[in-house]
């Protein structure tokens, strides 16, 4: 089983949400008290995935503000650089900042994230700010759920989930949730609901959806039990991440399917999601089913884990398909 998108529309992919700066460490394996020096990359779950499927040959466009600053006008070049479109890339005027996210990797298994958020650019969008044009010219919009944690954001998001639901665009939902960017749990349960309910496509790790169900009877975090909560709405397909274990993807039609994973040389964690995303979402849109659309992402996000880098880090079409023949050749092991 595949998934079909609209056809004819100038974009294959529009992501909205977070822009933001992530400064990885360049001395793994310690503590970030530690750690000396770090490198630039662009950062924010929405942007990687961006900037993957564009690496992997979709038409790709972004909606969402950046500082009036270096770090801003940094984003901007390297999206442009990636052939991003950036018209709807909006900067800000009223001196809020650029986020930042420092990374610390101990080890391969211990990696966290130290992010400042405190007024944010990307938290500024505004919904007259938000082209529903773009929208109604791309295949897929992907909202970020970052985004809907504090206000204008989160009226821009809903207002671009009703622009896509207007114009039949698929609305993917990736749920990218940061609990240090929201008040309170209620909070965040009570509108990624509000968008889970207009999206097409969900996507989360199992603690990601539990975040959802606040206020739910789901006790045994049971992935059928959630899943089949979304199908009573708009969703056609529901996607559980459960890390190492692998995914599971549910559908409409009562479809249960699971895909392999493939070996690491792990470097670092974070950034497997956004790959994961990219690269799903890239084998839906080639027409692949829904397995081999997920272990295309699951190689993709194996690359990522491998390297320094996330955005840089994005692999091509041609590089996850020579992974997963050297993985089917046992020339890859974990470690």
């Amino acid at each position: 089983m595949s998934y079909i998108f609209p056809s004819g529309r100038k974009f294959d992919f529009t992501a909205i949400g977070r822009l933001c700066i992530d400064l990885n460490a360049n001395e793994i394996n310690r503590p970030m008290e530690e750690t000396m020096t770090f490198t630039k990359y662009v950062g924010g779950s929405p942007a990687n995935i961006a900037i993957g499927m564009s690496r992997l040959g979709h038409k790709t466009a972004f909606i969402g503000k950046i500082a009036d600053d270096q770090m801003g006008r940094f984003i901007q070049g390297y999206l442009e650089k990636e052939d991003i479109d950036t018209s709807n890339v909006v900067t800000d005027k009223t001196g809020a900042v650029t986020g930042l996210a420092f990374t610390e990797i101990k080890s391969p298994s211990e990696c966290s994230i130290l992010m400042y958020r405190d007024n944010v650019a990307d938290l500024k969008l505004g919904p007259l700010e938000v082209n529903e044009e773009l929208i109604a010219n791309s295949k897929a919009l992907l909202v970020s759920g970052t985004a809907l944690a504090a206000s204008p954001s989160r009226e821009a998001v809903l207002l671009s989930l009703d622009y896509a639901r207007k114009h039949g665009t698929t609305v993917i939902l990736d749920i990218d949730y940061r609990p240090y960017t929201w008040n309170s749990a209620e909070e965040t349960a009570v509108y990624y609901n509000l968008a889970a309910e207009k999206s097409d496509i969900i996507i989360g790790t199992r603690e990601e959806f539990d975040s959802m169900e606040r206020f739910e009877n789901n006790h045994e975090h049971s992935d059928s039990f959630t899943a089949s909560k979304w199908f009573n709405y708009s969703a056609k397909l529901v996607i559980i991440k459960h890390g190492k274990e692998g995914s599971i993807a549910y559908t409409a039609e009562g479809l249960e399917q699971r895909a392999k994973s493939y070996p690491a040389k792990v470097i670092k964690t974070f950034g497997a999601g956004d790959s994961y995303a990219a690269g799903f979402i890239h084998g839906l849109m080639s027409g692949l089913t829904i397995e081999k659309s997920m272990e295309f992402g699951s190689a993709a996000a194996c690359i990522v884990i491998s390297s320094h880098s996330c955005s840089e880090a994005m692999p091509t079409v041609a590089q996850v398909e020579d992974y997963i023949e050297r993985c089917n050749r046992g020339e890859i092991i974990a470690g």
